[in-house]
């Protein structure tokens, strides 16, 4: 392992390596070479930004940057939390950048953006979790470009009175909190949070606003079983979740959580099609399926179902 990974993640050096498993070909990607890839790029570099795609190793990086769409991480890049599944540095973390709403919304202009999906570290740290810099960033998204529907992806906030509340209020079209993983696995997985607690987060928000489209999903291929993830549908419909994603873990080194199989594409449409059965609005569930995957024309997707049901029930 580089120093570099020593570095990043030195609450995992105590791990034993985990084997590397070959990927089999459905769930191969070319590596990022284009020009729009590198105009992405040098665009965050510009703007002294930080995205997902990068930090957590996305496999889709190359097509959805080429597409000038990109997930913007803020709160910095260095997590409170050490979820053994996550390649985002974990540490402590610097204060809260006052320019970067501003820079985000300048780049989200720059390129155009007709989607926009904003992440965030985990910030424990700080007493509202971090909520008002979603808030903000919204804000300037708006004020510069007011064509562009905004998707937020946070954080529980878990004991941050407030926090929830404030960043439902500031209406971004599309609120997700991302389950990750079945309850039995939480605890190995999802390091610092809680399933019930973070199922709460999203029933939540649809209580604070009806309209709001909410997402979460999971990742499979940790040794979870068909009946738990079943469950974990049957729960998110009990939230009232509107879309659910399901993807291929991959770790990210061999000291993070290991690969316990990788899932065929049959068995990611069989769950796909269990989904659609449930209630979901949309259902994402092929291997490569990312939270922020597509988001844009997933929206124009999930907008239309939702019109399509409302005429239904006329």
């Amino acid at each position: 392992m580089s120093e570099a990974q020593k570095l990043r993640h030195p609450e995992k050096q105590k791990n034993p390596d985990n084997p590397i498993q070959r990927k089999p070909d459905w769930i191969r990607v070319k590596a990022p070479v284009s020009k729009g890839y590198k105009e992405t790029r040098d665009l965050m570099r510009d703007k002294k930004l930080h995205t997902v795609c990068e930090e957590a190793s996305c496999p889709n990086i190359g097509e959805c940057w080429e597409r000038k769409h990109a997930t913007f991480m803020i709160l910095g890049e260095i997590c409170t939390r050490a979820c053994t599944f996550c390649n985002v540095i974990t540490g402590k973390p610097n204060a809260p950048d006052p320019m970067e709403p501003e820079n985000v919304s300048i780049s989200v202009a720059t390129m155009g953006a007709k989607h926009v999906v904003i992440t965030s570290v985990d910030r424990d740290d700080l007493d509202d979790g971090g909520a008002d810099q979603f808030v903000q960033c919204i804000e300037r998204i708006r004020e510069k470009s007011p064509g562009t529907t905004i998707e937020i992806l946070t954080p529980d906030f878990r004991g941050k009175k407030g926090a929830l509340e404030q960043v439902v209020a500031a209406k971004p079209d599309v609120f997700n909190h991302n389950l990750e993983t079945v309850p039995r696995l939480f605890p190995s997985v999802q390091l610092g949070s809680r399933y019930f607690y973070s199922l709460r987060v999203l029933q939540q928000a649809k209580e604070i606003d009806p309209h709001i489209f909410t997402k979460s999903g999971i990742m499979v291929g940790l040794g979870e079983t068909k009946e738990e993830v079943i469950q974990v549908m049957d729960d998110m419909r009990c939230a009232d979740v509107d879309f659910l994603t399901i993807g291929q873990y991959l770790a990210p080194t061999p000291k993070h959580a290991a690969i316990d199989r990788f899932v065929t594409p049959e068995e990611f449409e069989e769950y796909a099609k269990i989904a659609k059965r449930k209630g979901f609005l949309l259902v994402s569930s092929t291997p490569l399926t990312r939270s922020s995957y597509h988001a844009d024309h997933d929206f124009a997707k999930l907008r239309a179902a939702r019109e399509e049901l409302l005429a239904k029930q006329k």
